[in-house]
């Protein structure tokens, strides 16, 4: 049984899918417009979003960078639009996976199984350490020395993409495509300003590093401490 946030504008398909994912043992909650799908999801995560494109108040794959950057909630896109083009473009963009309208209820399930497999097996089984600090990445919590550390979703993403290769030096174009979903690119800025953001909560800097390495021309790295 999974928790299952709908953004779709169309009240009948809405009603649909709830009682389809109702009788097969799911939870849902529903959002008309794009803006009240964003604010559900950041107030009540859910396990994975349905995401229609076609939103009254903005396009559905607008609405995807935006939930990319405060979370990596499985997302598959449901949509009458069947362009392949535009299909690959969403893919690339951070969406699990897309269905086109009209599609059988049995096959939106069969594609939900697959998303939340595919999430399961991409956390780590269990904690991760380095040094004075603890990641669990299930939990979204992260621990140093003993402090729980309040750090926002693309922190925490950034922080534990780190910690799962400590010592490894991580490029900014590794960074902004694996933690931010930009595989073509984007602003180093952007790396830069949540690095600093994570220094600051990790109680240091960039001239005085203790865990975040900068490696100069190269990238950063997430090292213990001496």
């Amino acid at each position: 049984m999974a928790d299952v946030l709908i953004i779709e504008d169309d009240a009948t398909i809405r009603t649909a899918l709830v009682r389809a994912l109702s009788a097969r043992e799911h939870s849902t909650m529903t959002a008309p417009t794009a803006l009240d799908g964003l604010q559900s999801l950041v107030a009540h995560p859910p396990d994975v979003v349905l995401l229609d494109l076609g939103l009254p108040d903005l396009d559905g794959a607008s609405l995807l960078a935006m939930i990319r950057a405060v979370s990596a909630v499985p997302v598959i896109v449901i949509s009458a639009r069947d362009d392949g083009a535009g299909i690959v473009a969403l893919l690339d963009a951070g969406a699990d996976d897309y269905l086109v309208k009209p599609f059988a209820a049995d096959q939106l399930e069969a594609r939900i199984r697959a998303v939340l497999r595919r999430s399961d097996s991409a956390r780590p089984a269990g904690p991760l350490v380095v040094g004075p600090l603890v990641i669990d990445a299930r939990a979204r919590t992260a621990v140093l020395d003993g402090v729980p550390l309040e750090l926002s979703p693309k922190e925490f993403d950034l922080l534990s993409y780190l910690a799962e290769r400590p010592g490894e030096v991580v490029g900014k174009r590794e960074l902004l495509s694996k933690v931010w979903n930009q595989p073509y690119g984007g602003a180093d800025k952007t790396v830069d300003v949540h690095l600093h953001w994570l220094r600051r909560k990790l109680g240091e800097s960039a001239d005085e590093p203790r865990l975040l390495h900068r490696v100069r021309g190269v990238g950063v790295k997430l090292v213990p401490p001496p």
